[in-house]
């Protein structure tokens, strides 16, 4: 080989070399570039995955505030056409049921000012608006224009007007003092039924006779 092929023959080989550096180049920038785009659509679906994630207990903590209500009051009628209102000093939905109201201190009347007024209250309350029954509890008082009553607990229908008890129940109505287990009031609270270990004291004046 003569000088003069060997002058030539030195550019080829850098030309060659060159070729052959930018064609490795290519050949991994194929592989390296859509291995990148696959980890960056990879991190964008974990990082909505994972915003998605977090977000659902906090939407469900915001969702878990009870809703509260200062100073309710609630209006209705029985079935027998009678209004009844019920109040209360503050009321707290139930965040696992909707329908179901948790009353402090509710206060409830029936047929304000008519003939068959009815009052009710206590310390604690629940009102079940589906089924339009009001729970009582804690220091229940009980009052008509006939009698006057405490009891321990209380279920009011606002639907049927009826008013059912299950813990023991002590006052005085028309014949006198009467003490039971349960009782219940019906028809308007024209009927009063008084079960478990019922004892009474009647009082002859309020039977029309004299003392």
């Amino acid at each position: 080989m003569t000088a003069a092929h060997a002058s030539l023959d030195a550019p080829r080989r850098a030309d060659f070399e060159r070729w052959r550096r930018r064609s490795r180049l290519i050949r991994a920038l194929r592989i390296i570039l859509p291995g990148s785009i696959a980890l960056i659509f990879a991190g964008l679906i974990g990082s909505v995955a994972w915003s998605t994630f977090n977000a659902q207990p906090r939407a469900g903590q915001g969702n878990e505030e009870p809703i509260r209500l200062v100073a309710p009051r609630f209006i209705g009628r029985d079935d027998k056409g009678r209004a009844f209102v019920l109040t209360a000093e503050s009321a707290v939905r139930d965040r696992l049921d909707y329908q179901r109201v948790i009353l402090k201190k509710p206060a409830l009347v029936l047929d304000e000012n008519g003939v068959d007024e009815l009052r009710l209250n206590g310390v604690d309350g629940v009102f079940h608006e589906q089924t339009g029954k009001l729970e009582l509890s804690n220091g229940v008082n009980m009052a008509d224009a006939r009698s006057s009553f405490a009891t321990a607990a209380s279920l009011f229908d606002t639907k049927s007007g009826e008013i059912i008890g299950s813990g023991p129940i002590q006052g005085a109505g028309a014949l006198g003092e009467i003490r039971a287990e349960s009782y219940g009031v019906y028809s308007k609270g024209d009927r009063m039924i008084f079960k478990g270990g019922v004892r009474t004291r009647l009082e002859p004046n309020k039977q029309g006779n004299p003392e």
